[in-house]
């Protein structure tokens, strides 16, 4: 059930801890730019050397949206030694867009020896085999975008991987790996479902965000 709105008056919201909301958000997400601009509209402070790593860590998740793959890997290694040995679902993500990007291109031959040296290997662990299959099987399809696999050349999927890639790098550096908004955002929808589901048999909607946003 929705809160008495009147009870919203009583809470009082300090304008620096929304000031480190949005900060967080534009630090997770690396705009650099909006970043410098909020610290100097708000007179927040914020150490330069997080500004140099939003820049790394803009190029490497653009990298890996745009689907060059490799490059990512490469700057991560920089940034981040040893993260992609760790995190090998991470690390079999990355290799796997730069597979899709060869499909794409219909580079089928290279393609399937990038497969055979670089993926391969992880068909040895068996939570990777039906992945393998879903993308080897691109390769007999001359238009691979009309396969039932289609959503592995997707933006959405990029998308999935460079978030993925982002938030790992910044938990190797021992920051969160999802934004004050983010997390503020999650803990909200599930005290709200959760305050809703006593009344939904009594005709009361479950709680949906969008929904909310929206009212």
């Amino acid at each position: 059930m929705d809160a008495d709105p009147r009870q919203y008056e009583n809470i009082v919201v300090n304008d620096n801890d929304i000031h480190n909301v949005v900060l967080s958000y534009l630090v997770h997400n690396c705009y650099n730019e909006t970043v410098e601009s909020f610290i100097s509209c708000t007179g927040m402070k914020q150490l330069a050397n997080h500004l140099e790593d939003m820049e790394k860590r803009k190029r490497i998740f653009h990298f890996a949206l745009d689907g060059n793959a490799l490059k990512a890997i490469e700057l991560t290694e920089e940034l981040a030694p040893e993260l992609l040995d760790r995190n090998k679902d991470l690390h079999f993500d990355l290799l796997s867009l730069h597979f899709v990007k060869l499909v794409c291109s219909r580079k089928c031959t290279e393609a399937l020896e990038f497969a055979q040296t670089k993926l391969t290997p992880f068909g040895m662990v068996q939570k990777y085999v039906e992945k393998l299959e879903d993308f080897m099987a691109l390769l007999a399809y001359e238009e691979p975008e009309k396969s039932p696999m289609f959503h592995l050349l997707s933006l959405d999927y990029r998308q999935h991987v460079a978030d993925s890639l982002n938030r790992a790098i910044l938990a190797n550096a021992n920051q969160p790996s999802y934004s004050a908004m983010e997390r503020l955002i999650q803990q909200t929808t599930v005290v709200r479902q959760s305050l809703n589901q006593d009344h939904v048999k009594d005709g009361v909607l479950p709680f949906a965000l969008k929904d909310f946003l929206k009212s």
